[in-house]
């Protein structure tokens, strides 16, 4: 089991983008996020096939922290089934990754 993930999702603007990061982070459920975008997104939904403007959230934190994260997540974001994505961590700075562990600690 990884000890690091990166939980991402996408939002439909900047500014939701911003809230999302901003609260994983007040909460302490990331240690950092960072927005990219503009991007460009294709996909299906409700059988028709869509291309859309978005923002990607990539929001940094400890394994244990990721569950109580993707329902932050879920809880604020707009959409009806939001992109949640928890990617491990393999390796790194071991300096950074002991402080993300701490800035994810109540």
């Amino acid at each position: 089991m990884p000890e690091h993930v990166i939980v991402s999702t996408t939002t439909d603007c900047e500014e939701t983008a911003r809230e999302l990061a901003g609260k994983a982070v007040e909460a302490k459920l990331g240690a950092c996020a960072q927005i990219v975008g503009p991007i460009t997104s294709v996909y299906r939904w409700e059988g028709r096939i869509r291309t859309d403007t978005e923002w990607r959230v990539e929001i940094k934190t400890a394994a244990d922290r990721a569950g109580a994260l993707v329902e932050l997540i879920r809880e604020n974001h707009g959409y009806d089934v939001p992109e949640i994505i928890a990617t491990p961590i393999a390796g790194g700075s071991a300096e950074y990754l002991a402080w993300l562990t701490g800035e994810t600690r109540p």
